[in-house]
């Protein structure tokens, strides 16, 4: 892994508990690229996200920034089974 210190925080505030909820979702993004993750947009905000052996789909937060709990708990989830751990 090749993070910004910038990447390293997001993954470490993705990792925190309790589970935040005011992670940029840009931030998130900037992440599964950084970690070379295939991304794939589909129709209206979803985002199709391959990293090693993991696939997800995920809804980008609109009109708002941040993402919610639940969707930081996903993308922690996702980031388990592709073994990315801070």
């Amino acid at each position: 892994m090749n993070l910004n210190n910038k990447q390293q925080k997001t993954l470490e505030r993705i990792f925190t508990d309790p589970i935040p909820a005011n992670i940029n979702w840009k931030d998130i993004e900037s992440l599964f690229r950084a970690l070379e993750a295939t991304i794939i947009e589909g129709q209206g905000s979803r985002l199709g996200v391959k990293l090693n052996d993991a696939k997800a789909v995920f809804h980008e937060p609109h009109p708002q920034k941040e993402t919610d709990k639940g969707a930081v708990k996903s993308v922690r989830e996702f980031l388990v089974k592709a073994g990315i751990e801070p």
